[in-house]
């Protein structure tokens, strides 16, 4: 801060500071200030007694209590003082007009108020036609704007008419319009007239279109209630004009209509009541109020409920057994299971015990077996997804207090079957999702427990409603996203995938028939042979289920219409030969011996949402420090499997005739493709140890053979899950031997009969007999228990495709 000795400053070009904390003030304008500090109070009574002007400038922040230098704006305007009224409590009121605009050089005092030196900054005007036009188009909006303002007095019209100097017009409008601070003082710092004046014009421009958008709004709001009073106004005239003529009210005959059907819906007394009571509500409610399109909505889901309707079950358990077989082909066990639910129902006269929920692949059949089920027993069926909700609410309803609130989708769906007690398949189940909207899993609770959904109480309603007579069927894809809670309300039932007879024949009796009556196509004009739907189902797809079978078919017969529309005379025969002709080029090829034919590539199983399939596990050595690298997307599970695979098989790298350095020198990269493909589980364990004992020993791994099973530290085999799922998955893939836990060879009993007799499956114990089968030799010795030796060795012995092993001596075994 200059000192007061500086010869640049003279009193001439000294002027004290009023810090203002919104206000801006433009020249040419006049506004009112209320002065409530004692810096400002000593400042203008100063300026009043002298005769001198002063310098508002506002403030950077309006939250300074103590403004200082550094919390003021550099450009303000100079205004006179031109009244002042001192109130009782010592403030000032003022009255002070702008005259021109300043730049603050320098403070020379701060206390007891702000003095600076200054230097004024003129205007730049540049006289044109544009600016004459700016100038008359500012008018124009800032007039249409006024016009919107019913408050603003009619005399700033014809006061911003008579402007005609462009400089006082910008100022003026910018004095009354309602503007942000920030943009007050950018206007006040242009000081070029037709610059200012378009920002001035922007800034009216986007105040205009929210004035007239909130007009617009009013009107509108107003046009409603003018509408609203007539209708009131003509039904009361209405009424009056009934009531001459002795007419019945529309009001009233809608109450007895509703009366009537309350009366004939049989509802429980607690329903009744609640009905009655609403119903008394209605007639008092007048039908023009929100109120009466609320009650009336209510108590239409009240009576077009099936409180007391059902249907009467007629479960012949024969004829229920031939129905599924027409339905559905094979599945012989979930039938059995089926047919026992029934049989138990029909001798305790009700169906109850636990829900079933079907467990398997995208495409098995698992709905239809639901659709089957209420064909058996004559009910009705209803089919609601639940993949994919969130809220609560969408099981539970939304209470009436809400804007188009309506019961959730359970009572929506008794509704639509017109029946208490229907056949409900709750699909997706698996897929239901939660968030801050609430947990549908935990509101599915009370529906699928028998002792709680007999009084069912939906938001909506908010009355209860017996469910007990419902018989619900749940489907998924995969019980991992269940809740345990939910999913020990449920019997799971579980569907794996087909075969490829069992394919066959499902398209022969099924599939055929259904795609060629979808086409219009009769039998003698497309065939389809069993040579070329093998091909189909080897070659065009590669699914646990038959969706994707039946989407082929039926792309077949589309292109056989088409050739039949163009030439009436063409019959379709597809062969193997012309398969082509309708599908293009095969799009999948049996790939595991090119896969595997280099060392370090052995072949896993895996069980996935949508079937069993193979994955192909890679591993490569490299000199390193030591490190155990795994890509592919690998989880938690999978990763320790594969430490504790290099665990096993570093401690036995003497037998595999390594180097006793040979880990810390190199490094070991493991890789499950496909990479995009998240991969986790323990099965994987003995597949990952002989894929890492391949690269060790330099043997390539049995092309033809696949392998699942959990390892430990120590080298045991321990079972898994899935058995039939990858089984099926492997077969699909070409693979003709597996390996397997001994643990899981019960699960064989699971595996179609085709199935076990074109394939070799060796049960297994330990990893010795794992590497001994992967490897064509014995890499490492089997595992000691105690006296008695654990025998790796097995002796091709087979039994409807099961490899038996044989125990072998002591002293057979080399050490």
């Amino acid at each position: 801060m200059p000192s007061k000795s500086d010869n640049s400053i003279t009193p001439a070009n000294l002027i004290g500071i009023l810090p203002l904390q919104e206000a801006v003030l433009f020249p040419h304008t006049v506004i009112p200030l209320a002065v409530v500090k004692k810096p400002g109070i000593a400042l203008v009574e100063e300026a009043l007694r002298e005769g001198k002007p002063i310098g508002l400038v506002v403030l950077r922040d309006r939250e300074v209590e103590e403004p200082g230098p550094d919390d003021v704006q550099r450009v303000g305007t100079i205004g006179v003082i031109q009244k002042m009224l001192k109130v009782p409590d010592g403030t000032l009121r003022c009255i002070v007009a702008g005259q021109q605009v300043f730049k603050i050089e320098q403070f020379t005092q701060v206390s007891p108020y702000m003095i600076a030196a200054y230097a004024e900054l003129p205007d730049t005007t540049v006289e044109n036609e544009e600016l004459v036009a700016m100038q008359r188009n500012l008018a124009g909006l800032f007039q249409k704007l006024l016009s919107y303002l019913p408050q603003a007095p009619r005399e700033m019209e014809m006061e911003v008419a008579n402007i005609t100097d462009p400089v006082v017009l910008t100022y003026f409008v910018a004095s009354t319009m309602r503007l942000e601070t920030a943009d007050r003082q950018a206007l006040l710092e242009e000081r070029d007239t037709a610059k200012r004046m378009r920002k001035l014009t922007l800034l009216l421009t986007k105040e205009l279109e929210v004035v007239e958008l909130g007009h617009k709004i009013q009107s509108d709001i107003q046009r409603e209630m003018e509408k609203n009073q007539r209708e009131f106004y003509l039904r009361q005239q209405l009424r009056a004009i009934q009531e001459e003529l002795g007419e019945v009210d529309p009001q009233q005959a809608e109450t007895n209509e509703l009366r009537t059907k309350i009366e004939a819906a049989a509802m429980p007394d607690e329903v009744k009541k609640a009905a009655d009571r609403e119903l008394d509500r209605l007639s008092r409610v007048p039908q023009a109020s929100p109120e009466y399109g609320v009650i009336r909505t209510y108590l239409d889901w009240l009576v077009t409920l099936p409180w007391n309707v059902e249907t009467t079950d007629h479960i012949d358990i024969k004829a229920s057994r031939a129905i599924l077989d027409e339905d559905h082909y094979d599945l012989d066990k979930i039938k059995d299971r089926i047919i026992e639910y029934l049989a138990v129902g029909k001798l305790k006269k009700k169906l109850t015990g636990p829900i079933l929920c079907f467990v398997g692949p995208p495409g098995v059949g698992k709905t239809s077996l639901g659709q089957s089920i209420a064909r058996a027993m004559g009910r009705k069926f209803v089919r609601l997804s639940v993949g994919g909700v969130h809220d609560e609410a969408e099981i539970r309803g939304h209470r009436r207090t809400y804007i188009g609130a309506m019961p959730g989708t359970i009572v929506r769906a008794v509704r639509d079957a017109g029946t208490r007690n229907p056949v409900m398949m709750i699909d997706e189940i698996d897929k239901v999702g939660s968030d801050f909207r609430g947990d549908p899993q935990s509101a599915l609770l009370e529906v699928l427990d028998p002792e709680q959904n007999v009084h069912f109480r939906d938001h909506y309603l908010d009355l209860p409603f017996d469910l007990s007579s419902v018989l619900f069927i749940c489907t998924a894809n995969a019980l991992d996203t269940i809740s345990p809670p939910l999913r020990d309300r449920m019997e799971i039932i579980a569907l794996a995938g087909y075969t490829e007879l069992e394919k066959l024949q499902i398209a022969k009796r099924y599939l055929i028939k259904k795609q060629r009556e979808n086409n219009g196509l009769r039998e003698s004009q497309a065939q389809i042979g069993d040579q070329a739907l093998r091909a189909i189902i080897n070659d065009y797809t590669r699914e646990a289920g038959v969706r994707n079978l039946e989407r082929e078919i039926g792309t077949v017969f589309r292109k056989t219409a088409r050739r039949i529309a163009e030439d009436p005379r063409f019959k379709a025969r597809v062969k193997p030969e012309n398969l082509a002709e309708y599908l293009s080029k095969p799009r999948f090829f049996n790939e595991v011996r090119k896969r595997v034919a280099s060392v370090g590539v052995a072949t896993g199983m895996a069980y996935t949402p949508v079937g069993g399939d193979i994955l192909f596990i890679e591993t490569q050595g490299m000199p390193g420090t030591g490190k155990l690298v795994l890509t592919g997307q690998l989880g938690d599970v999978m990763k320790e499997s594969a430490q504790a695979a290099v665990s096993f098989l570093r401690s036995r790298s003497r037998e595999l005739g390594l180097a006793e350095d040979y880990f810390a020198k190199h490094d070991v990269h493991v890789h499950v493709p496909a990479g995009a493909t998240p991969k986790d589980g323990p099965s994987a364990g003995i597949a990952l140890a002989s894929s890492i004992a391949s690269m060790l020993t330099g043997i390539k791994v049995d092309p033809n053979l696949a392998m699942t099973g959990e390892i430990t530290l120590t080298g045991q085999v321990l079972p898994i899950g899935g058995i039939k799922e990858k089984v099926l998955g492997a077969k699909r893939a070409g693979i003709t031997k597996i390996l397997l836990p001994r643990r899981n060879e019960m699960d064989l009993d699971d595996i179609p009969k085709e199935v076990r007799e074109s394939m070799t499956f060796v049960p297994v114990d330990e990893l010795s007999e794992v590497l001994y089968q992967a490897l064509g030799k014995r890499v490492i010795a089997p595992v000691p228990l105690g006296d008695q030796i654990k025998v790796s060795n097995v002796v091709p012995m087979r039994r409807n495709g099961v490899v038996k092993r044989r125990p072998i001596r002591k002293s057979r075994i080399k050490r």
